[in-house]
């Protein structure tokens, strides 16, 4: 039997990047996937057919993550068209880096609207399915610069660092209705986003990474794999780095 059997997972913004290998990869486990992206765009509709190659269910949905009227609408569709969610991984995220002394309000508050606020949205929607189910599993993106800060992010580190105080109220709070809540801080992930970087910038960050290398969307996707199934069962209220050991 695969690992997410008859599970429905709930991904955000995974019509590319780290949240589509996580439903690949889910998928290839036979979970039933529902994900959301700001448009169903022919991007999102190649995601799609790529996930239904493997013969689970899938359904894309265009969504304003940072809108909670929005989010409590699309689950509320997901319920309908699925029945259930077991698993909600909280992928939505932007970068919008400056340093503190350039940085303007709309590059600070669209950053934690769409990272941290995103996220609420999607748990308080889901939450009470979860409870009434007695199951679930939450996983949160957060990042290894919301552990340790970047210079020049600091909308994107407080972003990040307040997810991983969400992951651990949320695990505490929940934790009664076995629900499982948990974070996840890639490092340095070779996705669209950091393709923009010089390859004299890719190069500096390898160097500093002790296994020579940045990683990969799939590395990623393996963890979100390990903390959606019943593996990581005693497993909640944590964060797992996926860096190469950048953050040690």
């Amino acid at each position: 039997m695969k690992l997410l059997e008859g599970k429905t997972a709930l991904i955000t913004g995974a019509a590319r990047g780290i949240g589509k290998a996580i439903a690949l990869r889910f998928a290839s486990e036979g979970a039933n996937i529902a994900f959301t992206d700001l448009a169903i765009d022919e991007n999102a509709k190649a995601t799609e057919s790529e996930i239904a190659a493997f013969g689970t269910k899938v359904k894309g949905y265009a969504s304003d993550a940072s809108d909670f009227e929005e989010t409590h609408k699309v689950v509320s569709e997901v319920i309908n068209d699925f029945g259930r969610i077991d698993i909600l991984v909280n992928n939505a995220g932007i970068t919008r880096d400056g340093l503190m002394v350039r940085m303007t309000e709309q590059q600070w508050d669209m950053v934690i609207k769409v990272n941290l606020k995103s996220a609420f949205n999607f748990i308080h929607a889901v939450t009470p399915l979860m409870m009434r189910q007695k199951s679930g599993s939450i996983i949160n993106m957060s990042s290894v610069v919301g552990l340790s800060g970047n210079a020049g992010q600091a909308n994107y580190s407080a972003s990040k660092a307040g997810l991983i105080g969400l992951t651990k109220s949320m695990a505490k709070e929940i934790g009664s209705r076995n629900i499982r809540v948990n974070a996840i801080a890639p490092g340095f992930i070779i996705t669209d986003m950091t393709d923009t970087l010089s390859e004299e910038v890719r190069k500096q960050w390898a160097e500093q990474i002790p296994l020579r290398r940045g990683g990969t969307p799939e590395d990623v996707a393996n963890v979100a794999l390990f903390l959606g199934s019943e593996l990581s069962s005693y497993v909640s209220g944590q964060v797992i780095s996926v860096c190469g050991g950048m953050h040690t």
